[in-house]
């Protein structure tokens, strides 16, 4: 399945530190919820001693995700931002520990929970980077479940075979996974539409059936509603572009369309949504934050105060960059809502940018939605390549990434081709090669916020060089297998885990250590 712009590119729209530490983790949780299917009295969460959240999984929020989707909370709740609190006034127990299992990802969890009748669930899930996730084992089945479909799972304890029996029942477009396990048989139902209550009923009536739990998607867009994309490489895109006249943006809406089923209408709306919430983000962050626990305090309104005093120059459009871009990392420091765009690690690059060129363009709404989905088909092919996680992979895919989106987004805000705006980014992106992820004290604001900075400014330049007629020379889909072959070189400390670069110097682990009081 291709990647989709809204589930795993622009989004999730979220409150927390970190797209994979919290948005990933309160979506598992939240399903953990549904396969508990009863309410919650007690929850073990395990995390790998040699995993990337073995020392971080508190100041990086995973905790916070965790929690607020065991608690039924949505992401965008306030009260996400004191989750122990709420756990304490419900009377539950969640209880975090540092154990060694076998694992598949280095953002692995493994979640035990105890309902209120009896029920118990063990499931183990991976966070993959900008909210995608994972959940690969429930109990002593092997499973798939990314929260992109209305899912059943059907518990067959008898050595009676009842596929045929449940076959007769479900839609003919739902898919029909067996699981084996130990004493008993898991079938596992995916459906792109919600499975009727009376249909769920149904089924709990046939022989040798124990349980049938409903299981709701979490992500924006349902799978198994797609049509064919026009075009599958970066290659076949351009001559796609080239051959029909359209731009990058039209392609990035196109390719939407095709992987949703919904409507262009019902897409653009979408992108509103968000263009409206990154939008938001950015006042708020101007108009001043406030959160105890964060390095980095209300500095975005330093520009205009400079600007104010003739100590910068005047009105220049970098200015308006960099106040943008720190206004939206200042409103994710104070857990206010964002968007994360690819990541939350990175979530201040293309919104930040965008916003200050297409101020001074005078750019409609229409324009800039086109942009966000120019920027949303190269974050697409990055998401099919090395995809978003800086555990995995260091900053060269969080804000590299973003960097690469932002590119294409201004080329698209100046009128320039398909491959124009490909270029851009494989030119913005091959700048950004390498960039290592050493957030300091486990915060995600230093040295964060500078790389976000620094990652508009190269898209801004990049757009600006290959529109001008530069040479971008390496092609995109190179540039993105390049970043995956630098990644298998890069050592484990610089990859998000606070062992190496800035991390852990005098001063990074000082006022970690006053943080912690």
């Amino acid at each position: 399945m291709n990647p989709s712009i809204f589930n795993d590119v622009i989004g999730p729209v979220m409150r927390g530190q970190s797209s994979s530490h919290t948005a990933a983790t309160w979506r598992i949780a939240r399903m953990c919820l549904d396969i508990l299917n009863e309410p919650l009295k007690n929850a073990i969460v395990e995390f790998d001693k040699d995993g990337a959240w073995a020392n971080n999984y508190e100041e990086q929020g995973t905790a916070m995700g965790i929690n607020g989707g065991l608690l039924g909370l949505e992401i965008t709740d306030f009260r996400m931002k004191n989750t122990m609190q709420l756990v304490e006034e419900r009377g539950l127990s969640i209880k975090y520990k540092i154990t060694s299992f076998k694992t598949q990802h280095i953002n692995t969890v493994r979640i035990s929970l105890d309902g209120i009748h009896g029920n118990n669930v063990q499931l183990v899930a991976a966070s993959l980077g900008g909210g995608s996730f994972k959940i690969y084992q429930l109990n002593d089945f092997k499973v798939d479940i990314r929260g992109d479909y209305f899912e059943l799972l059907i518990l067959n304890k008898s050595p009676k075979p009842v596929s045929d029996d449940i076959k007769m029942l479900i839609p003919q477009d739902a898919t029909m996974i067996q699981l084996s396990g130990k004493d008993s048989e898991l079938i596992n139902i995916k459906s792109s539409t919600e499975i009727p209550l009376k249909l769920i009923q149904q089924l709990t009536l046939l022989p040798n059936i124990e349980k049938v739990i409903a299981v709701h998607p979490v992500l924006p867009i349902i799978s198994g509603n797609d049509t064919e994309v026009p075009f599958t490489t970066i290659e076949s895109l351009l001559e796609y572009a080239e051959r029909e006249y359209h731009s990058l943006g039209d392609i990035g809406l196109m390719y939407e369309k095709c992987l949703s089923g919904l409507s262009k209408t019902v897409l653009i709306d979408k992108m509103k949504d968000l263009v409206r919430t990154i939008e938001n983000s950015i006042n708020t962050g101007l108009e001043g934050t406030v959160y105890k626990d964060r390095i980095l305090h209300h500095q975005s309104h330093l520009i205009e105060k400079a600007e104010e005093s003739k100590i910068i120059l005047q009105n220049a459009i970098v200015n308006r960059v960099i106040a943008y871009v720190t206004a939206i990392m200042e409103a994710k420091s104070a857990m206010e809502v964002f968007v994360a765009n690819p990541t939350a690690g990175s979530c201040g690059t293309v919104g930040g940018v965008i916003k200050a060129i297409a101020e001074d363009l005078k750019s409609t709404e229409d324009e800039l939605v086109n942009a966000y989905f120019a920027a949303g088909i190269v974050g697409a092919y990055f998401a099919s390549g090395p995809g978003f996680s800086a555990e995995e992979h260091g900053c060269q895919v969080e804000c590299g990434a973003a960097s690469g989106m932002a590119a294409a987004a201004i080329v698209q805000l100046f009128g320039g081709t398909a491959k124009q705006g490909i270029d851009a980014a494989s030119m913005a992106i091959q700048n950004m090669i390498g960039l290592i992820c050493d957030p300091v004290a486990d915060r995600v604001e230093v040295p964060c916020l500078g790389k976000n900075v620094n990652a508009a400014v190269n898209a801004y330049a990049s757009a600006i060089m290959i529109c001008s007629g530069f040479n971008a020379v390496i092609p995109l889909d190179e540039v993105i297998q390049t970043v995956s072959q630098v990644s298998q070189q890069m050592p484990s400390c610089v990859k998000c885990n606070g062992k190496g670069g800035l991390a852990i110097t005098k001063t990074a682990l000082d006022l970690k250590g006053k943080l912690a009081i």
